[in-house]
C-alpha cells in the first residue's frame, strides 16, 4: 500500500504541508522506501487540487495524510478511492506516518459531507 504524504520539504524530517493542492511535495511511503515528487501545479492560476489528486492517483497512492483539503481534491481522490486522513499542523513527516501506522489520525469525511448554505442557516 502506498501513502503519500504532503510535505514542505523532500525528506522525513520536513514538515506536513498544511495545503493539499499547492503543497511542495508529496512523499510517497512504499514497503519502506521514500520517493519524493515535486508537486508541478503549486503555482496553478486554477486547479491546483485536482492536479494534485491526479499526481497523487498517477503514484498509485492508496491514503494520504494532509494538513487540510478543499472539496474538488477531495471528491477527486474519494472517487479515486483514496482515503484521506489530517494531520495536525507543525508536525513532522516522519511523526505524522507513525501516527497514521498506530491507527491515531482522523479521517476526513466524504467531500460535500457537510453542506452550507452561503451562511443564510440552512443546509
Amino acid at each position: 500500500m502506498k501513502i503519500c504524504i504532503t510535505s514542505n520539504g523532500p525528506n522525513l524530517d520536513s514538515f506536513v504541508d498544511p495545503r493539499f493542492g499547492r503543497c511542495l511535495y508529496f512523499l510517497i511511503f512504499d514497503n519502506g522506501e521514500v520517493q519524493a515528487i515535486e508537486n508541478t501545479g503549486v503555482n496553478a492560476m486554477r486547479g491546483a487540487g485536482i492536479q494534485a489528486a491526479q499526481t497523487v492517483v498517477d503514484a498509485g497512492a492508496s491514503v494520504v495524510i494532509t494538513g487540510n483539503m478543499g472539496p474538488n481534491s477531495q471528491g477527486a481522490l474519494s472517487a479515486s478511492g483514496v482515503k484521506i486522513f489530517q494531520a495536525r499542523p507543525g508536525i513532522k513527516v516522519k511523526d505524522a506516518l507513525s501516527l497514521y501506522e498506530k491507527g491515531e489520525l482522523q479521517e476526513m469525511g466524504q467531500a460535500g459531507g457537510l453542506r452550507r448554505g452561503r451562511g443564510r442557516g440552512r443546509f
